[in-house]
């Protein structure tokens, strides 16, 4: 789990880089699942826009350029990619993101938290699939494990005749709701990947606003999407009614849109930085944590219901997690080892 591109310009100590990735994952953690638990906050209120609720999701990205000012630039602008270039993969990546949100939103709309937390977590399954073929990952016995074991745990959910939705969802909205979750999270999976295949081709990799740079401009595509879609349905006409009818008021209202607003940047940003210091597939499992320990925040705070098969689909998708966390620290012995070896066959040829 060594930096992934030790050839580029952008070096790190070991020790600068393993606090960085280690504050990374930590505000990963809790911006995804403080997101989903204010996204399905909103609906337990009264909230009823899933296009706002995907609109909530991109629309905080002005809060990132308080950071790329603090943070030093390209030390040689000249080596970035043409305009030419970078326009057609802000909006590949926007495009991808534009449907991730969307499918969320709709997803969750339907699902209970818990219920679309165990489901996301089929993610490391697609991206371990897509990493395979877009960016040459290795697929070891340790890492199939974990595919088929979040496999299986979706399939648990899938068949679980207690899962339900919230009050008042139809059967026929719960199958939506779990069909929409699936295609979102392999829209998430392809969107690390092609992420990750960018810094690794296109995108410079000087300094870490770079990853800032990409954020910005692909939510403002993204942006996009669910803006229209909120205007063409019509929904922006009931936004007030919407607001009004809100369980614990307009101030509430507000505070729950902009607290998931912010809390999407944070997963954004703290998900790119893990490509872009690792790889799309560890931080998709990262990613999948929060999403396995999720649950339990929604068993407290929405009082879902936790029967026997979410706790075992939960137990499956952390063992699955802990199977590719350990292949990670496999590959970390293995690279160092291999850097120990050609500093010590550099040094003799010195002697």
């Amino acid at each position: 789990m060594l930096p992934k591109d030790e050839s580029s310009n952008f070096k790190l100590k070991h020790w600068k880089w393993l606090v960085l990735v280690a504050l990374q994952v930590i505000l990963l953690l809790v911006g995804q699942a403080s997101g989903i638990i204010l996204a399905r906050f909103y609906y337990a209120q009264g909230g009823k826009s899933k296009w706002l609720i995907a609109l909530s999701q991109t629309a905080g990205f002005p809060l990132l350029f308080i950071p790329l000012f603090l943070l030093p630039s390209s030390k040689n602008p000249s080596s970035s990619p043409s305009a030419k270039v970078l326009a057609p993969v802000y909006f590949v990546l926007g495009m991808l993101l534009a449907g991730d949100t969307i499918f969320f939103s709709f997803g969750l709309s339907y699902l209970s938290a818990s219920t679309y937390s165990l489901l996301c977590a089929t993610q490391l399954v697609f991206v371990a699939v897509f990493s395979y073929f877009i960016n040459s990952q290795k697929i070891t016995i340790l890492i199939l494990n974990s595919v088929v074991v979040l496999s299986l745990s979706a399939a648990l959910i899938a068949v679980n005749d207690d899962s339900k939705g919230p009050t008042g969802v139809s059967n026929s909205k719960y199958i939506i709701g779990f069909i929409c979750t699936l295609i979102g999270s392999s829209i998430a999976s392809l969107l690390f990947s092609v992420t990750q295949l960018s810094f690794q081709k296109i995108l410079p990799r000087e300094t870490f606003s770079v990853v800032l740079e990409l954020q910005i401009y692909i939510q403002l595509v993204a942006v996009c999407a669910p803006l229209t879609g909120l205007f063409v349905s019509g929904e922006w006409r009931v936004l007030y009614e919407d607001m009004e009818g809100f369980g614990k008021g307009r101030f509430g209202y507000v505070m729950t849109l902009f607290w998931g607003a912010l809390a999407w940047q944070v997963w954004s940003f703290c998900s790119s930085g893990l490509i872009f210091l690792v790889s799309s597939l560890f931080a998709c499992a990262i990613g999948n944590l929060a999403l396995a320990v999720a649950p339990i925040a929604c068993v407290i705070v929405f009082h879902d219901n936790m029967n026997g098969v979410k706790i075992i689909s939960m137990l499956m998708a952390i063992w699955g997690l802990s199977t590719y966390t350990y292949q990670n620290y496999l590959d970390d012995s293995e690279a160092r080892r291999t850097d120990t070896c050609i500093t010590e066959s550099q040094n003799d040829s010195f002697i």
